[in-house]
């Protein structure tokens, strides 16, 4: 059996901060592999597909004007169960309330901004693994 694969992304407030590096070990040390890593500069178009799901919403514009504010590092992580535990590694949405030890607890903070930045993504699915990494990977 292969080993389940998930998208992270370093969302720009983590790049900018430098947190890339500490996103990565914090990854890796909790046993996942790293297969993919690239930086790039996402165009609407791909925050448009990668987003689809929130077209219409009120925080849609704010959060493409957002992940389009600066580079971003896409993941390609693999491992058993590696979206569950990614996703709980990197702690609740909210990083004020994330808890201390995840990424988004310990690194994390409300800025009072439009959109939540909140550091990093992690695919929530199977489903959404595959179609993501198709997108951030192509």
């Amino acid at each position: 059996m292969s080993a389940e694969q998930t998208l992270i992304l370093v969302k720009p407030d983590g790049v900018a901060r430098g947190l890339t590096g500490e996103i990565l070990r914090r990854i890796e040390a909790k046993g996942y592999a790293v297969t993919g890593l690239r930086m790039l500069s996402a165009d609407r178009e791909l925050l448009a597909a990668h987003y689809a799901e929130h077209a219409g919403k009120p925080f849609y514009e704010p959060l493409i004007d957002f992940m389009s504010s600066g580079p971003t590092v896409a993941i390609r992580a693999e491992g058993d169960r590696v979206i569950e535990g990614f996703r709980s590694l990197a702690g609740t949405t909210d990083p004020t309330a994330a808890a201390p030890g995840t990424i988004r607890g310990d690194l994390g903070r409300d800025w009072g901004l439009k959109v939540q930045q909140n550091l990093v993504h992690g695919s929530d699915s199977p489903e959404s693994a595959a179609r993501e990494l198709a997108l951030w990977f192509a």
